[in-house]
């Protein structure tokens, strides 16, 4: 199998790179793809030397010319993030001048980051569809996942999106049940970066009521939530819907502290200093406080589950076509799927709840509104779009929200100019 990574030159390839190392033998070349050639030179040769500290002898190369790294590729993993950090400071901090959240994959942050990256992610995929192998599939990780993926689907693309939310919660499980974590099948439901945890299978038994009867508190505060909110949905929200359930306490909390995305550039330079030691030849533990914790087993595992048609369980971003009736068929759904190597197939699934329900439509409808503007362009596509945000929905916001997002963004959006 050979992997192109597009976003190669990102610091979270270290890991990407280890979990190859560690868990798939199948990897025949991996090839990082990135404008940033200086970053290739410190990422490539650390790639290699991790390969061979786990005695792998998969082949690992890197290129600036996307053409040339897409060709023959089985797999495209993105990975990229239009405008880097800069970027997503300025998508955590405008919106807070409105009085809301300000997050990259949510809210006006969030439209902003899928009007930089759709156009962006398509070009590569029309590209890949006439350079990588026949039927290679496209990954996904780039945010917004559910957005993203919509996009590559609608375009025609053999796409699949990924996100780390729901693996990272099966750990978590599986370490207060005493279980390995593959023991632990998840109803995983939602939205990308909306979703629920409404069960936790073991051996056939739905082990979550026991686990928020006796560990209720903690998972509350895993996912900095109210621990009444777990009680009465009987769930175990993602940590993302503290923006929806706690919107005025987290813009509160950010008008107060830096940003994410700076504290993210601080890391990034120092892992930068990591990665340029000729010595190294581990993910060094600082990469752990990047974010994207199990990353890169999501990845392996579900391209393993592609290529060997073992029908194992993933929550990944799909078309919901009718998996859940609340929704239209072409919207994108990230639920518990089977995976094999004709795709993802969500699982069967009881209807939401009336609260999730209504969340979860009103969201989609917003992600489709989102997915318009960014193919299409247009102020007043933007504006509709915030205005139909859950976390916007008033005028006046809408309004400012879209100059604010214009100003910070026209130097990606040609449109705009």
């Amino acid at each position: 199998m050979k992997v192109a990574v597009v976003g190669g030159g990102s610091t979270y390839t270290p890991e990407l790179v280890d979990g190859f190392a560690r868990l798939h033998r199948g990897l025949a070349e991996l090839v990082l793809i990135d404008p940033a050639a200086d970053r290739l030179e410190l990422l490539g040769p650390l790639g290699r030397r991790i390969l061979a500290r786990h005695g792998h002898s998969g082949r690992l190369d890197w290129t600036t010319d996307l053409d040339a790294g897409l060709a023959g590729a089985d797999v495209v993993i993105l990975q990229l993030r239009i405008g880097g950090q800069q970027a997503r400071i300025s998508d955590e901090t405008f919106p807070l001048e409105c009085g809301c959240v300000g997050q990259e994959t949510t809210g006006a942050g969030g439209l902003a980051k899928a009007l930089r990256t759709v156009p962006v992610v398509l070009d590569i995929a029309r590209r890949a569809r006439d350079r990588a192998a026949p039927a290679a599939w496209i990954v996904a990780f780039t945010n917004p996942v559910g957005i993203v993926t919509r996009a590559l689907l609608d375009d025609g693309h053999r796409a699949v999106g990924l996100c780390n939310v729901a693996i990272g919660l099966q750990r978590r499980f599986a370490g207060l049940l005493d279980v390995p974590p593959d023991a632990v099948r998840l109803d995983h439901v939602g939205l990308n970066h909306l979703t629920w945890e409404r069960a936790a299978v073991v051996d056939g038994v739905d082990r979550l009521p026991e686990l928020l009867a006796r560990h209720g508190p903690e998972l509350a505060e895993h996912v900095r939530l109210p621990h009444r909110v777990l009680e009465l949905t009987g769930t175990v929200p993602s940590y993302y819907l503290r923006y929806y359930y706690a919107h005025d306490e987290v813009v509160a909390e950010q008008r107060r502290t830096p940003s994410r995305g700076a504290r993210v550039a601080e890391i990034e330079r120092e892992l930068l200093e990591l990665y340029a030691d000729p010595a190294l030849d581990t993910k060094p533990a600082l990469l752990a406080e990047r974010g994207g914790a199990f990353y890169s087993e999501a990845a392996v595992g579900l391209l393993a589950a592609l290529r060997d048609d073992d029908g194992a369980v993933h929550s990944v971003n799909v078309r919901n076509a009718g998996t859940l009736p609340s929704l239209p068929d072409e919207a994108v759904i990230e639920v518990s799927c089977r995976v094999g190597n004709l795709g993802a197939l969500p699982l069967a699934t009881a209807p939401l709840a009336p609260d999730i329900a209504g969340l979860v439509g009103h969201h989609a409808g917003y992600e489709e509104l989102a997915l318009a503007a960014a193919v299409h362009g247009g102020r007043d596509r933007v504006y509709r779009a915030l205005l139909a945000h859950p976390l916007v929905g008033q005028h006046d916001q809408a309004e400012r929200l879209t100059d604010l997002l214009l100003a910070n963004n026209s130097e990606f959006l040609e449109w705009a100019r």
